[in-house]
């Protein structure tokens, strides 16, 4: 039996702020098992989360610096976590800014040679574009860590900016992303001076408008087959100015998106097996729930809180440790790529 220990770090594409899980895991013939030590998420501060928002669209040397002061960030939270202890590895994700698989690149910044620096720990870091450069979608990266981790289940759900699913099956492993998620609810919260749609009380008071909903659930991507994977740059060009419409009520536009998710996740998983594990922070909208209910018979579950907000975290963390192990990281058959990888770059202290 062999033991590490390690933090995962994750920043969403909605913007909540940093998950850090610092986690220990054993292997015993293949066997993976784990336990969350400590957790928790750091919300970002205004002008971070400002910057973060709009880089995309600013200058090359705006980036650069974002991606030196964001590893600065991550690796000073590392450390505030860690209060002196040490870990095997730090598993950043990092932030996504441009995310263009059929271009051959994506990107997350976060520098990992900062958080190496600042927190004295080898840090693991770039998880997605050793698989873009095999022709991969690069995401979702986290179905084998369900597959390692979560044994007892077979149809995994995470709803955060972005939703994805992961199926597996006995004859193989499928996991894409479905659609959007918490990028498009937070952004309708936001335009009515709310930081999130808290238990999805505005989406209820609202009521579906057809055609909006029709128009949503009309986007090409939801039509192509997996693999496939969404970035923000397909929220702002495609989703968000169908939900522009000032035509429509804030209320009834949120309740519409809302459906929207219902809808394309109740056909995602038609096909599911055994309950559906949900987690994410879309886990904790009592009325995107409700709906989930409503637009299929699946049974879903939803776990404990730790691993509802930082299963991610988790499974990033476990990355990192299979990397040093020179273990894949990125599965074929999930993302399109030629042949399974060991993603990331190490950055030692």
């Amino acid at each position: 039996m062999q033991r590490y220990s390690a933090i995962g770090v994750m920043s969403g594409s909605s913007l909540d702020g940093l998950d850090l899980a610092w986690c220990e895991f054993e292997v015993d013939k293949g066997r993976w098992s784990y336990r969350i030590r400590e957790a928790r998420t750091i919300p970002y501060a205004a002008p971070m989360r400002d910057r973060l928002l709009h880089v995309m669209n600013g200058s090359a040397l705006d980036l650069a610096r974002l991606h030196r002061d964001l590893g600065d960030v991550i690796g000073e939270e590392c450390g505030e976590l860690l209060n002196g202890e040490h870990v095997d590895v730090i598993a950043s994700h990092g932030h996504t800014i441009f995310h263009a698989p059929n271009e051959g690149l994506t990107t997350q910044i976060g520098c990992g040679a900062r958080i190496a620096t600042v927190t004295g720990m080898t840090t693991v870091c770039d998880f997605r574009t050793m698989d873009v450069a095999l022709g991969g979608q690069g995401a979702p990266l986290v179905p084998l860590g369900e597959r390692l981790l979560f044994r007892e289940h077979k149809t995994f759900v995470n709803i955060g900016g972005i939703c994805n699913i992961a199926l597996h099956k006995e004859d193989g492993l499928v996991g894409y992303d479905v659609c959007i998620g918490n990028q498009a609810l937070n952004f309708l919260a936001e335009e009515g001076g709310l930081r999130f749609d808290e238990d999805g009380k505005l989406a209820r008071s609202g009521k579906v408008d057809a055609g909006l909903l029709a128009q949503l659930n009309a986007l090409s991507f939801h039509h192509r087959p997996p693999p496939r994977s969404l970035g923000r740059e397909w929220f702002e060009a495609e989703f968000r100015p169908l939900i522009m419409n000032n035509r429509i009520s804030p209320a009834d536009r949120m309740c519409t998106v809302v459906q929207h998710i219902a809808d394309q996740l109740g056909t995602a998983w038609k096909a599911n097996i055994g309950p559906v594990l949900i987690t994410g922070g879309g886990a904790h909208n009592s009325y995107l729930i409700e709906r989930l209910h409503a637009c299929s018979k699946a049974m879903l579950e939803i776990p404990d809180t730790v691993t509802v907000e930082y299963k991610e975290a988790l499974i990033f963390a476990l990355l990192g440790v299979r990397l040093l192990r020179n273990e894949a990281t990125a599965l074929a058959t999930v993302t399109g790529a030629k042949k399974d990888s060991v993603g990331g770059a190490v950055y030692l202290p």
